[in-house]
């Protein structure tokens, strides 16, 4: 795994920072401003560091997004706010904002809802089991495409996967299988999932988690390349922590040992066409800032790379 210099981290620390309180400018500045001024400051367009996104999140090229594990002490309300606030249109649901295996669709519907009402698109979950049972897939199933979810990020039972092929067929969902690195027993991974699929129906595909494929000592941007056409969700993170290590020592993107330009350029390159979804888990408390400095990073990067 390749360092970076933290010179540029620096900077792009700050423009991450100044991109998450750029909401709240404008109303700092009415409060300063009385009659006309105020007038003119209200029909003024917002300031911003960078292009408006497309409507799909697409942002140079890629479409950003949240993992919601990044909030997972907030509550949903609070967690949608947030992504609002860095100014992120996609957002996967964790369990502990919706439960996809426990849910009723009544529920699941109501949190599509609420997404909806506040502009966002519900790209992914966090990592839903799918046991060799298939009342209990079946309702996972039901849940995610009640909820109108692009690509169930999911963790499915070896001796499960032909129960689930089939429930993809029947209700024509993407599935991305999820990656845990050295100390899951099941799918480590990019490799082994593709192993496991490859002769499987394309809409199951790969979630590559850059972090836990490089902790493993595989090279994320390799497996991004080699199942180019099966990669339908990236977990974004950054680790110190060193090949094989049975934990992992998670950190702002930007301050670890990952090559993340590399990546971005590897997604770029393969037009990669679903969601970069940050998965910030260095801190479940005030996790806002972590979280906004791995998001200026990533634009930063995207930024110098278009103009390159």
């Amino acid at each position: 795994m390749k360092s970076h210099p933290l010179t540029r981290r620096e900077a792009l620390k700050t423009a991450a920072l100044g991109a998450a309180a750029l909401p709240f400018l404008g109303s700092l500045a009415l409060g300063a401003d009385a009659g006309k001024k105020k007038a003119k400051a209200e029909a003024a367009p917002s300031p911003t560091l960078y292009p408006p996104a497309a409507p799909d999140g697409r942002e140079n090229g890629l479409r950003l997004g949240v993992a919601s594990y990044s909030l997972r002490t907030l509550p949903l309300d609070e967690a949608i706010a947030t992504v609002k606030t860095l100014r992120i249109s996609n957002i996967a649901l964790f369990r502990a904002h919706c439960n996809w295996e426990a849910a009723t669709v009544d529920e699941v519907k109501a949190v599509s809802a609420k997404l909806k009402a506040a502009g966002l698109t519900l790209s992914g979950s966090g990592v839903v089991n799918l046991p060799n049972d298939e009342a209990k897939c079946r309702k996972a199933f039901e849940n995610v495409k009640a909820a109108g979810m692009q690509s169930m990020v999911c963790k499915p039972d070896l001796d499960a996967l032909k129960l689930v092929e089939k429930l993809a067929k029947e209700f024509d969902q993407k599935l991305a299988i999820h990656n845990h690195g050295p100390e899951d027993k099941v799918y480590p991974t990019p490799d082994v999932i593709w192993n496991a699929v490859k002769n499987l129906d394309a809409r199951i595909g790969l979630c590559i988690d850059v972090g836990h494929t490089q902790r493993f000592g595989d090279d994320a941007a390799t497996a991004i390349r080699k199942y180019a056409a099966r990669v339908y969700d990236v977990h974004m993170k950054d680790s110190v922590a060193v090949i094989g290590a049975q934990r992992d020592v998670p950190v702002e993107v930007g301050a670890g040992r990952l090559d993340i330009r590399g990546m971005l350029r590897a997604l770029l390159e393969i037009k990669y066409n679903g969601v970069v979804a940050f998965e910030y888990e260095k801190t479940g408390v005030n996790p806002v800032i972590g979280l906004a400095e791995s998001v200026g990073f990533v634009r930063g990067a995207l930024a110098a790379f278009a103009k390159a």
